[in-house]
């Protein structure tokens, strides 16, 4: 049986480096006051002998646990169905990753989880949380503050009456995005222009909904079905709404999937895309858009660059505000 291999110790880099033990102490956890010379000798010795800190003991100098916790306000079987969930955790793990952070990643199942996760997060376990896919009468937001923790959240905060309330946020123009697809629509020469919303309890939805309206002010009020973001629920919204206007000539889907579930009925039921209904989505998630029959035109948002933006300004301490990023149509076949 072999033995086991001892780790190097800090006092063996001490002893490698002919440096105390103190200042190996400074230079492994990032401290000030030590020569140029001096670093650089250590920071061999630490090569040399493969020296991995002790995260523990570390965390007890610097204050710091190098670990951020993503708080996705979602069941485990919606993010791992969602592609829009895939590329912004892509984005925040690149992030996290260029700064030697490590990603700790928790769900809510449901309402008894909240107290969970806010337990761990006002634990000392992590740096700051990135919190994102919030429901409007969330508890989350108010136990994090409660918990201390530095946080940053995807997609605009509700409270206040739309104000951030000193939040730090990252968003998509969803409501520009959303008047440049009925735009869009309206340029088609289509005139009886529906809306499949998502989930109304979510601002994303909100605004893309008051996008529409910035457009169709007075469009039929049957024009507009809630959905909730999911394939299921756009093949359920695009019954309903061939029910109650079958004369209707093109669908703005609030996302990607609801377009998908949208198309599936339209297809079903012998409606053309686009000769007789036309059908433009959002997000632009390439595992969807593009495999669509026809592929689908969308609204493009840069759903891994808001999760390199979220990590970026929690690690870097941004100012409380948001930043909202453009968005843009990418025409395919369907409208």
């Amino acid at each position: 049986m072999s033995e086991a291999v001892s780790r190097p110790t800090l006092e063996a880099v001490a002893a490698r480096a002919g440096v105390s033990r103190a200042t190996v102490s400074r230079v492994v956890n990032g401290g000030d006051g030590v020569r140029d010379s001096l670093v650089t000798r250590v920071r061999q010795a630490v090569d040399e002998l493969g020296y991995v800190p002790n995260q523990a003991a570390r965390s007890l100098v610097t204050k710091r646990h190098d670990a951020v916790a993503v708080v996705i306000a979602e069941p485990g079987t919606r993010v791992f169905a969602d592609p829009f969930f895939a590329a912004q955790l892509r984005g925040i793990s690149k992030e996290l990753t260029a700064h030697d952070n490590q990603l700790v990643l928790l769900l809510t199942e449901g309402r008894d989880d909240h107290a969970r996760v806010a337990r761990y997060l006002a634990g000392g376990h992590v740096d700051g949380a990135l919190v994102f896919s919030l429901h409007l009468d969330d508890p989350l937001p108010g136990l994090i503050r409660d918990a201390g923790v530095r946080t940053v959240f995807g997609g605009r905060p509700d409270w206040d009456d739309g104000d951030s309330g000193g939040a730090v946020y990252v968003d998509s123009d969803n409501r520009g995005g959303a008047r440049d697809a009925v735009r869009h629509l309206v340029g088609l020469g289509r005139t009886r222009i529906a809306h499949i919303t998502g989930a109304l309890d979510q601002t994303s939805a909100v605004d893309r909904l008051d996008g529409y309206r910035d457009v169709m002010g007075d469009a039929d009020p049957e024009l507009v079905v809630e959905s909730d973001f999911t394939p299921g629920g756009g093949e359920h919204a695009m019954r309903e709404l061939l029910t109650r206007r079958p004369d209707v000539d093109a669908v703005f889907a609030a996302n990607d999937l609801t377009a998908l579930g949208a198309l599936r009925v339209l297809r079903a039921e012998g409606r053309r895309v686009p000769e007789d209904v036309a059908v433009i989505g959002f997000d632009d998630m390439a595992p969807v858009a593009e495999q669509t029959d026809p592929p689908l035109t969308t609204v493009r948002q840069d759903i891994e660059e808001m999760g390199r933006i979220m990590a970026r300004l929690l690690l870097g301490g941004g100012p409380a505000g948001g930043v909202i990023l453009p968005t843009t149509i990418v025409r395919r076949a369907s409208a």
